[in-house]
């Protein structure tokens, strides 16, 4: 039986709120709780029922969504809709599952709505009792010839070379991706798990929980620390052996 997600929509100009709802029912494991046409109608429907997700309309009179998204339990989770892309930074620092930026057709919804899918059902799981006894996993095979990836990072697919990449940072539900030549990172949403799972084995490797780092950019290593790009991060515990086996691996004695 498929399990609805519990969803409100909120925007201030009628037809986006129309055009929402007619998103929502074309979507089937979504089920609108309500339609608001303010943040204030948003609020008080979250406060009075159990809404799991709200499209957001981030500018809007008296109470933004920006404000609003601020105020939410933790388990209701947002994705943003808005015609200004200078809002991206903002809806990143609010920890928002997805961004839509005005106008957007239904396969655009749907893939948002995907992604909110797929994030309660990975919570669901997790919060699941574990069995006494796990059987271990073979690990995947390598990715050995990928040679870019695609990210998605405000309203964009943006492709990676994975060559120019120096390190990937994680920072709760996104990533930062660092670029040779680039001094600012890519932000995008993704887990550190995902990510790992999708990278080349021999290229690159996790060596802190929120790092993983290009091999072949490293330039130095100290004590407990690579240094890339005058950026020292440092071998956590749990990956020193790995990365103990890839140094004796690569030494000339």
């Amino acid at each position: 039986m498929l399990t609805k997600i519990k969803c409100i929509i909120v925007d201030d100009e009628p037809m986006a709120l129309n055009l929402l709802e007619s998103y929502v029912q074309k979507t089937p494991f979504l089920e609108l709780v309500k339609k608001c046409s303010n943040g204030f109608e948003a609020l008080e429907a979250i406060n009075g029922g159990n809404v799991q997700l709200a499209f957001l309309d981030i500018q809007m009179p008296e109470l933004s969504g920006l404000e609003l998204s601020k105020t939410l339990p933790k388990t209701t989770r947002v994705i943003f809709t808005t015609a200004f892309n200078e809002y991206a930074l903002d809806g990143f620092k609010a920890e928002a599952l997805d961004y839509l930026m005005k106008p957007f057709g239904f396969d655009e919804f749907y893939n948002a709505a995907t992604r909110a899918k797929e994030w309660f059902a990975l919570v669901n799981n997790q919060g699941q009792a574990a069995p006494a006894a796990t059987a271990v996993a073979a690990p995947a095979p390598a990715k050995q010839d990928k040679e870019f990836i695609f990210v998605k990072s405000e309203y964009k697919q943006l492709k990676i070379k994975l060559s120019e990449v120096l390190y990937f940072e994680g920072l709760k539900d996104y990533i930062k991706i660092w670029i040779e030549g680039n001094p600012k990172p890519i932000l995008t949403l993704m887990s550190m798990k995902a990510l790992e799972e999708d990278l080349p084995a021999d290229k690159f490797m996790r060596i802190h929980r929120s790092f993983i780092v290009s091999l072949d950019k490293v330039e130095t290593i100290e004590r407990n620390q690579v240094i890339i790009n005058k950026e020292r991060i440092t071998v956590a515990d749990q990956y020193k052996a790995a990365f103990k086996e890839f140094i004796k691996d690569n030494s000339i004695d």
